[in-house]
């Protein structure tokens, strides 16, 4: 099988956007609306934090907002200089920071970047955990939306049972980004693949 016809390729993910649990964009816009458009978005890997601050790009763009994105990773834990000066220099209160990887600004760091800032319209962040600004918004994940969104993917070619979604849910601990990838392997090897039950001393604690 071709990688572009893997039902659960990169380019197909990429059309899965994120979907609240229990939640709206509505209630969401609004709840940041009276945080002045300041707090965090947290929650472990692979629940859709990153996925979530995309989407929300062009509804503030909607909202006569200027967003910005920034970006850190444990790759590249630094702002480079091209883009620290353009915080620096081109800010304004209509800009909106959306700052994915936080974390991995150590505290005086942090300190330094909120200093620097100025006024700007917003700043909205993500975290594994909750610190930093105040929590506007817990990322989670369940059995159900994994499966939800296999199902979607399939398109009815192939069949994923509830126990082999409950599996790779547990397998994975809730990251459904490692689920998806794994079922990326699993469809690349064979649909048989996707009925053989997951062996219990495989699953994660």
């Amino acid at each position: 099988m071709h990688a572009r016809d893997n039902p659960f390729s990169t380019a197909r993910l990429q059309h899965i956007r994120y979907r609240f649990q229990g939640g709206s964009w509505d209630g969401f816009l609004e709840d940041l609306k009276q945080r002045r458009y300041r707090g965090a978005i947290i929650g472990p890997e692979g629940t859709g934090k990153t996925t979530l601050l995309e989407d929300l790009e062009p509804r503030l763009r909607d909202l006569g907002f200027t967003p910005v994105r920034l970006r850190l990773t444990q790759e590249a834990p630094r702002f480079s200089p091209v883009m620290q000066q353009m915080i620096d220099s081109r800010v304004s209160d209509r800009h909106i920071l959306l700052f994915d990887g936080s974390e991995q600004m150590g505290w005086l760091a942090w300190k330094r970047f909120l200093w620097r800032l100025g006024e700007i319209g917003g700043l909205i962040i993500t975290r594994h955990r909750a610190g930093r600004l105040p929590t506007v918004l817990r990322c989670t994940t369940s059995p159900d939306l994994l499966g939800g969104i296999a199902r979607e993917l399939l398109e009815g070619n192939a069949d994923l049972t509830q126990k082999q979604v409950h599996d790779l849910f547990r397998r994975h601990r809730g990251n459904l980004r490692d689920a998806l990838r794994d079922l990326y392997d699993r469809f690349a090897l064979g649909r048989m693949t996707l009925r053989q039950e997951t062996r219990p001393d495989r699953l994660a604690p």
